[in-house]
């Protein structure tokens, strides 16, 4: 389904209660963790699932209104008689225009990015649901985020250990950045992660570029090149789920990553062939 497909109706008034960066100031990217109050009593959203912000577009590109989609990075919440809140995680983005060259930032991240406590905006949803949570709690769970894409993988791990609970499967966060002023919720400044190192079941490995400041591609191979073993197990357990967020080039480079693991492309596109039609292969990228 491509963007332009999503309804922009109905749309519901929400009002920002929070906005808080959450990379170190020394970061190149700048990454923001906005909460919002819906007014409206009934919004309900699931783990996964994703939230659009509209936004008037500039002159120049015809005052169109605007779409984007965010997947909500935190587990559904409203106390007592309280709105419904929503949380979500974006990264100011500028792009270059293909025909002039020129550097323009973007329309919708610098928008929610500018947003202060207070300041209302409209919001449409919710949509999609990528990933689910497996009924059998011995399953495993390969999670694999590059960027922003750890959002929905936040909330999906809150979900499976502080709502489920005595999660028996393997749960295995593979989660990748520039560098490590670019981890989110992995960071000096927010280490969400930190309240599930003690499950015996969670573990996170990060993989960052070898030399962040020439813009070198993430270290997959380095990350998991002594888990190699351990993760084709995973793979060839049926009770193992692979999900995977992030922006479009991670597929190729995972593609690649794994073809080298599995002893070539065709015997790799083969078995995520196999893995997506048993549903244990799910990718969720933008």
């Amino acid at each position: 389904m491509r963007l332009e497909d999503y309804p922009k109706e109905p749309r519901f008034a929400a009002t920002v209660l929070k906005s808080e960066r959450i990379t170190d100031e020394g970061a190149d990217a700048e990454v923001r963790e906005l909460v919002f109050e819906v007014d409206r009593d009934e919004f309900n959203f699931e783990i996964g699932q994703s939230i659009g912000v509209l936004v008037e577009g500039p002159k120049e590109f015809g005052s169109s209104l605007r779409q984007r989609l965010y997947t909500v990075a935190d587990t559904p919440s409203a106390k007592g008689d309280a709105k419904p809140q929503v949380t979500l995680v974006v990264r100011r983005c500028d792009y270059i225009d293909d025909y002039s060259g020129e550097q323009y930032a973007g329309v919708n991240s610098n928008y929610l990015c500018d947003r202060k406590p207070g300041d209302q905006l409209f919001i449409t949803g919710p949509f999609g649901l990528p990933f689910t949570v497996p009924e059998d709690k011995k399953a495993n769970l390969l999670l694999i985020g590059l960027g922003t894409g750890i959002a929905p993988f936040r909330a999906f791990i809150k979900h499976i250990y502080q709502d489920i609970g005595d999660w028996e499967g393997k749960v295995l966060l593979l989660y990748g950045a520039q560098s490590g002023l670019e981890l989110l919720y992995m960071n000096d400044k927010r280490d969400d992660f930190a309240r599930y190192y003690d499950e015996k079941t969670f573990e996170a490995i990060q993989a960052l570029s070898p030399r962040p400041n020439w813009a070198d591609p993430i270290a997959w191979d380095y990350a998991i090149e002594d888990r190699s073993a351990e993760i084709l197990n995973m793979l060839d357990d049926q009770h193992t789920y692979v999900y995977v967020a992030g922006l479009v080039p991670i597929r190729d480079t995972l593609d690649k990553l794994f073809g080298n693991m599995v002893g070539s492309s065709e015997s790799w596109s083969k078995k995520k062939s196999d893995l997506i039609d048993a549903g244990r292969w799910v990718e969720l990228l933008y």
